[in-house]
C-alpha cells in the first residue's frame, strides 16, 4: 500500500476531486469518530471524502486524557455492555491496529478502608481483566494485582503513609491523541479518501427533502467548494447541534458539552513508577505517566460557551490541585504546572442535570434522506461508532457494499514497526542518531519513522533536536507540514508535537525556529512568518490570563482575546 502524503499540494487536488464528481460518502469533521468513518468508507471501496473545518483533531479529540481504556467506573454503574465493547477495541488497537502508537500503562488505585474495599474494588478489576480476555484480545496487558500498604508506597513513594492502606495495580492503554487522528486521517487517503483539512462546510446542498451535497469554503485558499455525495455523515461531536442548525433540523437528539481540563507537571514533580487512580466525590481522576512529565486530570462540568476555545478557569486548575493532593507527600503547586488544557466531551443529553451521569453511549440517526448523523460515545469505541454511521449511511445506497473490514486494517506505520523496533540499535548506529531518539520516532510514527530520517538525508541539521524543546527533532516539524497536512505554527506545537503543553514556555520559545523550519514546505515569506509568530504568543498569553480567572464566563472571556489565525 503506497503511504500518503498530505502537504499543501495534496490538500488543494483533495478539493478540486471532491468538487469534480459525486463521493459515494462525504464526512463532515476529522475528529476521531469522523476520520475512522472516513477509514471504514474508504475500506469497504466506497469514494470517499472528509472535509475538516480547522485541523484534524483540533476539538475534543486532541484534549483527552489520552487514554484508550474500557472505563473501569463503569462497572460500577453496571454497564457491562459498553465495558466489554471498549475492552474489545483497547486489545485490537494494541495487538493489531495501532501497536506503534497505542502502549500499557499502569495504574495504582490506592484502598483506604480495610477488609471490604479490597474485596469491592478487587471484585471489578478482577471482572475487568477476566472480560478483557474474555473478548479474545487483552492477553497483551498484565492481570492486576494485590499490594500492600509497605508495597504501594515502594512502587508509588509520593503517596503520603496515611493516604492509602493497599492498594491494586492494573494496566490501561494511552496514545497521543491528536497523532493517532493525524495518523488515521492518513491511513484512510492511503485507501483512497479524499481529505482536506481548513475547508469549512458553510450550508447544505438540497434537492427537496434530500441531502445531496455540501457548499465547502476553503479557509486558506480562499473560493468555495460544492461537493456533492450520495450520503452525507455529522460527525462533528460537540458541534452536532450546530452543523444540524445548517439545514434547518435540530435532529433526533442534542449533543451537551461536559468541560474536562488536564494539568501537564514534569516527571520529577510526582515520585512514582505508576500512574494513580484516584476516587473524588464526583467521579474519578487520573495522574497519567506522559513521558517526562505527569496528567493530572480531570473534571467534569457543564459547558455552554465557547465550543472552539474551551478555558480552563482558575477554579478548575485549583479543583485538581486540590483533589491530587489529598494524597500527595509534596503537594503540587501552581508553579509546577507545566501545561493546561481543556477539552470538551459531546454527550448525549438525557433527563440527569448532572454531565457526568449523562450517556457515553453513541446514537447514528439519519434525521432526513441524505444526512447520517453520529455523535456521543468515547474514544476508545470510534472504530465501532464509525462501523455503524457507514452501515446506516450504505442502507440508503444503490449499490451493494461489503461489510466493515477496519477490524483487520492497521493504521499507517503499524505494518513492520515491532521488526524496525528489534532494530532501533542497528538503526541508530546508521543514523547516528541515539537509540534513544529512534525509539521516540518509532512510538510516534512506527514504519513511517524510515520516512523521517530521509528527510535528515537529505539534510542533517533536521537530525538535531529544537533549541527549546529537546524531545522532539527538527525533521519532525518539517514532517507535520510536508506529510501530515499541518498548515500553521499553532497545528505544529499543539497537535503534531505536544510543546505547547510539555514545557514551561508553553511553546513560545520554539515558535521562532519552528515558524522558519516549516516556512519554505508552506510557501510562507516573511511577513507570514512573522504573522504566525505574533499569533500563537497571543494565543499562550490569552490561554494563560483565561487560566487566572475565577469562573468559565471571566475566563472564556479572555481565551475569546486571541483570534483563530487566517492566513494571508
Amino acid at each position: 500500500m503506497k503511504t500518503a502524503i498530505l502537504g499543501p499540494a495534496q490538500r488543494a487536488e483533495a478539493l478540486a476531486r471532491m468538487a469534480e464528481r459525486e463521493l459515494d460518502i462525504l464526512v463532515v469533521g476529522a475528529g476521531v469518530v469522523g476520520a475512522g468513518t472516513a477509514l471504514d468508507a474508504a475500506t469497504r471501496g466506497l469514494s470517499t471524502g472528509l472535509v475538516e473545518a480547522r485541523d484534524w483533531a483540533s476539538g475534543t479529540s486532541s484534549r483527552s486524557s489520552k487514554l484508550i481504556h474500557g472505563g473501569l467506573r463503569y462497572l460500577e454503574m453496571l454497564d457491562f455492555a459498553l465495558v466489554r465493547e471498549a475492552l474489545k477495541e483497547r486489545g485490537l488497537l494494541l495487538e493489531r491496529l495501532a501497536p506503534h502508537l497505542v502502549k500499557p500503562v499502569p495504574f495504582l488505585y490506592p484502598l483506604q478502608r480495610k477488609g471490604w474495599e479490597r474485596w469491592y474494588a478487587g471484585s471489578g478489576v478482577a471482572l475487568y481483566d477476566a472480560m478483557s480476555v474474555s473478548s479474545g484480545h487483552g492477553r497483551g496487558l498484565p492481570v492486576h494485582r494485590h499490594l500492600s500498604h509497605k508495597r504501594a508506597l515502594q512502587v508509588a513513594p509520593c503517596l503520603k503513609k496515611d493516604a492509602l492502606v493497599g492498594a491494586l495495580q492494573y494496566y490501561d492503554a494511552q496514545m497521543d491523541d491528536a497523532r493517532y487522528v493525524a495518523t488515521m486521517v492518513r491511513t484512510a487517503a492511503a485507501y483512497g479518501a479524499q481529505v482536506a483539512n481548513r475547508a469549512r462546510v458553510v450550508g447544505f446542498l438540497r434537492e427537496g427533502e434530500r441531502v445531496v451535497g455540501v457548499r465547502v469554503e476553503d479557509v486558506e485558499g480562499g473560493g468555495d467548494y460544492e461537493i456533492r455525495a450520495q450520503q452525507i455523515v455529522n460527525a462533528t461531536g460537540v458541534w452536532t447541534d450546530d452543523t444540524q442548525a445548517l439545514i434547518g433540523e435540530r435532529g433526533q437528539f442534542h449533543v451537551r458539552a461536559s468541560k474536562g481540563i488536564h494539568l501537564v507537571v514534569p516527571k520529577d514533580r510526582i515520585h512514582s513508577t505508576t500512574g494513580l487512580i484516584l476516587r473524588t466525590e464526583k467521579s474519578v481522576l487520573f495522574v497519567i505517566p506522559w513521558g517526562r512529565h505527569w496528567i493530572v486530570g480531570t473534571t467534569d462540568t457543564d459547558w455552554d460557551l465557547d465550543k472552539a476555545h474551551p478555558a480552563a478557569s482558575s477554579a478548575d486548575i485549583d479543583y485538581l490541585l486540590e483533589h491530587v493532593n489529598d494524597v500527595l507527600a509534596t503537594p503540587l503547586t501552581r508553579d509546577d504546572v507545566e501545561g493546561v488544557y481543556a477539552g470538551l466531551r459531546p454527550l448525549l443529553a438525557g433527563e440527569s442535570d448532572a454531565t457526568s451521569k449523562l450517556s457515553r453511549e453513541h446514537t447514528v440517526a439519519h434525521p432526513v434522506p441524505g444526512l447520517v448523523v453520529v455523535a456521543g460515545g468515547k474514544y476508545t469505541t470510534y472504530r465501532v461508532m464509525a462501523k455503524d454511521a457507514v452501515d446506516e449511511a450504505v442502507h440508503a445506497l444503490d449499490q451493494r457494499v461489503a461489510d466493515c473490514v477496519t477490524e483487520d486494517v492497521p493504521l499507517v506505520g503499524a505494518e513492520g514497526y515491532r521488526a524496525l523496533w528489534n532494530a532501533r540499535a542497528r538503526i541508530a548506529a546508521r543514523t547516528g542518531l541515539h537509540v534513544a531518539r529512534i525509539e521516540h520516532l518509532l512510538n510516534r510514527y512506527g514504519s513511517l519513522t524510515e520516512e523521517l530520517l530521509e528527510l535528515v538525508v537529505a539534510d542533517p541539521s533536521l537530525g538535531e533536536p529544537l533549541a527549546h524543546a529537546d524531545d522532539y527533532l527538527r525533521a519532525e516539524a518539517v514532517y507535520a507540514c510536508t506529510h501530515e497536512g499541518a498548515r500553521h505554527l499553532d497545528d505544529v506545537l499543539t497537535r503534531r508535537t505536544r510543546i505547547s503543553i510539555e514545557t514551561f514556555d508553553r511553546g513560545t520559545r520554539s515558535a521562532r525556529e519552528v515558524a522558519e523550519l516549516i516556512a519554505p514546505a508552506l510557501g510562507w515569506d516573511s511577513d507570514q512568518v512573522e504573522k504566525e509568530i505574533a499569533h500563537y504568543q497571543k494565543r499562550v498569553e490569552a490561554e494563560r490570563e483565561s487560566q487566572r480567572q475565577p469562573d468559565d464566563l471571566t475566563a472564556d472571556a479572555a481565551r475569546l482575546g486571541a483570534p483563530d489565525i487566517v492566513p494571508l
